[in-house]
């Protein structure tokens, strides 16, 4: 199945966010939240077709540095983790969106190094050229949703240190991890239908920190 950045796909990812039971992480007092937006926009590769956002990581960052991520961070107090998301993705790569935008929310994810990200879907529209954040954003990738549906996409692996599996999106070969390998898989279920809780999925250790 193809998805075309039209009307017709926007309104395909809302119905099936709609749809979807999303199931909220338990207390977390030890956790700190924090909030990404899963930015739906054009490939801009000429296929016409929807694509979503992942920035590069300045290297050298105090967390998760060199490393592929969505835009977001830390929900500020007396934020919502809409809001949180929305103002992330404004502060790192420019791009400035309104509460309307907003399709749905995904289930939080607790992560190993003391955070519970709330993934929050958006749609990119047409908008003006993004401009990096370079205190934090060192490069764009946009992944089509064509390839992200692959069923060879997501890998599960096993590792010493944990009994829980370990989750990655393959693209081309290329791979990208948990935590975001994790809202991507979860996204990728939701827009197949599929209610798939991805919370007790493990992280790569170099991703503990």
């Amino acid at each position: 199945m193809t998805f075309l950045f039209n009307d017709a796909t926007r309104h395909l990812v809302a119905e099936r966010c709609a749809a979807f039971t999303r199931t909220p992480h338990g207390p977390a007092d030890a956790l700190k939240h924090a909030a990404v937006a899963i930015t739906l926009t054009d490939a801009e590769d000429g296929s016409g077709e929807t694509a979503l956002i992942l920035t590069g990581r300045v290297a050298g960052l105090r967390s998760h540095g060199g490393q592929w991520a969505m835009p977001g961070g830390r929900v500020d107090a007396g934020e919502t983790p809409a809001q949180g998301a929305l103002r992330e993705l404004a502060e790192e790569i420019g791009l400035a969106l309104a509460p309307d935008d907003i399709i749905g929310t995904l289930d939080d994810y607790p992560t190993r190094s003391g955070y519970l990200i709330t993934p929050v879907v958006v749609w990119g529209g047409d908008h003006a050229p993004l401009r990096l954040n370079p205190a934090e954003v060192a490069s764009i990738r946009r992944i089509r949703l064509v390839d992200v549906a692959r069923e060879d996409a997501i890998e599960f692996d096993t590792i010493p240190e944990s009994e829980r599996r370990v989750v990655r999106l393959n693209i081309n070969g290329r791979f990208i991890h948990a935590p975001t390998a994790a809202l991507i898989y979860q996204f990728r279920e939701v827009l197949a239908g599929r209610d798939t809780r991805v919370a007790d999925l493990e992280q790569p250790v170099f991703a503990w920190r």
